[in-house]
């Protein structure tokens, strides 16, 4: 299978779980153009505008340390081929796989729905989780803005907020993440699941380098924002040698707090990982696959709740004991920032003069 340069995926195979027809090439010539030009050509990323109704999404899993979040974008063009949101481009007949990396959804009416969220008189008071799904910093965010415009309304009503990313594009908005941490109103977690800079390219194709993820780690750090590292996913026999050095790396560059979760694969994610690994690293696919069934139960994926995020057997005890001994070694997680939720004031203007 041929590797596609600057993407994730290997292929883009429509996803047959929802019973939705398999798209066809038509016969025109077009369809035919590697033949006759040679490669075709480079994907381009579209983006589509979305018109929700809401935007804030409720959780009720008892192994996930947020109860509400927004997710500012479908899709994300970082192209992260372990990536659990995949699946999701499903349902709007699009393949998990390059699909998911070039077409691309975008919801500009979020803060203004957030601001409608917030004005209800029976809204509870919850930490607001940015990041859960697809990334609220990836590239076109330079553009579209949409995650600077929620945290202005987080701000405006000092309303709690977690964020997780893999860009450093969220150094930008430091101008409002450090006045609302002052407060007890923010942390921001980073994604690091590498130090090499190659094989994260190869992993997470349109992520920012590591180096880069480290220094934004600094810089948040600096600023007196509460700063996570989240060595996740842990993919055996490529990145799970990395754990010690990765801890001692965010302790270095100011992280207090540290998490990892052995790699997952949900639905369409399996196979699309599996062709990967064939693309990538035929001489120790069937090793990686063993060991992640030996971590699932003897599945590609564990659904349960707590286990998923944990693993089981010994191939996950051994990773636990490892990344806690490096922990303790470099003083992370000794304690547990924990988000003010008294402050919070119902936005001002026409939509709060309703109630």
């Amino acid at each position: 299978m041929s590797k596609m340069t600057g993407r994730g995926a290997t292929g883009n195979a429509t996803s047959r779980r929802f019973n939705l027809p398999e798209h066809e090439a038509d016969g025109d010539w077009l369809d035919q153009r590697a033949q006759i030009d040679g490669e075709p050509p480079k994907l381009r990323t579209s983006v589509t505008v979305v018109k929700p109704r809401t935007i804030l999404t409720r959780n009720a899993s008892p192994d996930v340390p947020f109860s509400q979040s927004i997710n500012a974008y479908g899709g994300c063009e970082h192209g992260c081929i372990y990536c659990f949101a995949r699946p999701t481009h499903a349902y709007h007949d699009l393949s998990p796989g390059l699909d998911f990396e070039t077409r691309l959804f975008a919801k500009p009416d979020a803060a203004d729905l957030l601001r409608i969220e917030l004005t209800k008189p029976g809204y509870a008071v919850a930490p607001i989780a940015l990041g859960t799904n697809t990334d609220p910093y990836q590239p076109i965010e330079q553009q579209w803005r949409i995650t600077r415009q929620i945290l202005e309304v987080l701000a405006e009503t000092d309303h709690p907020v977690a964020i997780t990313t893999k860009s450093d594009r969220v150094v930008r908005d430091l101008d409002i993440l450090a006045p609302m941490a002052a407060k007890g109103l923010a942390t921001v977690c980073v994604s690091v699941t590498s130090l090499d800079a190659r094989l994260s390219r190869t992993v997470e194709p349109r992520a920012p380098t590591p180096e880069r993820r480290l220094a934004a780690v600094a810089k948040l750090a600096a600023a007196g924002i509460p700063t996570y590292v989240s060595i996740a996913p842990v993919i055996p026999a490529i990145t799970d040698h990395e754990i010690e050095h990765l801890v001692a790396r965010a302790a270095e560059a100011g992280a207090r707090h540290a998490f990892f979760i052995p790699v997952r694969l949900p639905h369409e994610v399996a196979p699309l990982f599996r062709a990967w690994l064939d693309t990538h690293f035929p001489d120790r696919a069937g090793k990686v696959m063993a060991i992640i069934q030996s971590l699932r139960g003897g599945r590609d994926d564990d659904p349960g709740f707590f286990t998923r995020m944990k693993g089981q057997g010994p191939w996950a005890e051994l990773l636990r004991v490892r990344f806690h001994r490096a922990c303790r070694l470099h003083g992370l997680n000794r304690d547990r920032p924990l988000l003010d939720t008294g402050r919070f004031r119902p936005p001002k203007g026409p939509q709060g003069e309703l109630f």
